[in-house]
């Protein structure tokens, strides 16, 4: 009777050290929907489709400017320019949320006109994920922190389509501005970050610094600084294109899978 009577009482508490258990789970499964159910913001490739799938796909051959502001990291909205179909003005499309929202005709100048300045889409290799990560890493190395950033795809003078990359902090004051050129990853300029000098003239003072004979003290801590920053420069390049290899993402096989 007593053996029948602990085997009772191991059995229930088995069982009881069964329930608490189900119950953790699901507790910790409660944590855990908002997690599963919260969704990021679009991705400027996800808002093209979006015009591409609601509209007319065709759109993806005349398209101007991509822009979304207030990105954390990515925008909630995108606004995305094309060409008139006829190819005598532009028209504005909104995407939110994986939806068009309203479409109309601007009526302020346009950066990047409708003269020959159409983003030619099969040189698109970096999507609005990957331009961030170029630059949120080119910011950690000028140990110059962000809250937000906001976004404009478009042409350069030469045709080649570049990301712009406008970072703030919480305050909303501007930390630096990246141009990213979006078929390569490389970083063609940087604005008010390197003590406010842009890649370039960091590049061209370090190799000014190398030809040039210290003639005193602070002539050669002068060109050990300009040497360092050259070094940082080159660095910055080199780890921005591994980013790039690792983030690159080609709009045509990206819009040819839907």
């Amino acid at each position: 009777m007593r053996e029948f009577r602990n085997r009772k009482l191991s059995g229930q508490r088995k069982q009881a050290w069964l329930s608490f258990g189900m119950w953790k789970s699901f507790l910790a499964s409660l944590v855990l929907v908002p997690a599963a159910f919260a969704q990021e913001n679009p991705s400027a490739y996800e808002a093209l489709r979006v015009v591409g799938t609601q509209l007319n796909r065709d759109l993806m051959n005349r398209i101007i400017s991509v822009t979304g502001v207030d990105g954390d990291p990515q925008p909630r909205t995108w606004k995305i320019l094309v060409e008139d179909r006829r190819g005598q003005g532009v028209r504005e499309i909104t995407v939110e949320d994986n939806a068009i929202v309203s479409q109309r005709t601007p009526n302020r100048s346009v950066v990047g006109s409708a003269e020959g300045n159409i983003i030619n889409t099969g040189r698109l290799n970096l999507d609005s994920t990957g331009a961030y990560a170029v630059a949120s890493h080119t910011a950690e190395t000028a140990h110059v922190t962000f809250t937000y950033v906001s976004y404009a795809l478009r042409t350069d003078d030469r045709g080649t389509p570049v990301w712009i990359l406008s970072l703030e902090d919480r305050s909303r004051r501007p930390v630096g501005t990246m141009h990213i050129k979006a078929h390569d990853g490389r970083i063609a300029r940087v604005e008010g970050m390197y003590q406010g000098r842009n890649l370039e003239q960091l590049e061209g003072e370090g190799e000014l610094a190398d030809n040039r004979e210290a003639d005193s003290e602070e002539d050669a801590d002068e060109n050990v600084v300009k040497r360092n920053f050259k070094r940082l420069v080159q660095q910055t390049k080199e780890e921005s294109r591994r980013i790039f290899v690792k983030a690159r993402r080609s709009f045509v096989d990206f819009i040819n899978r839907w």
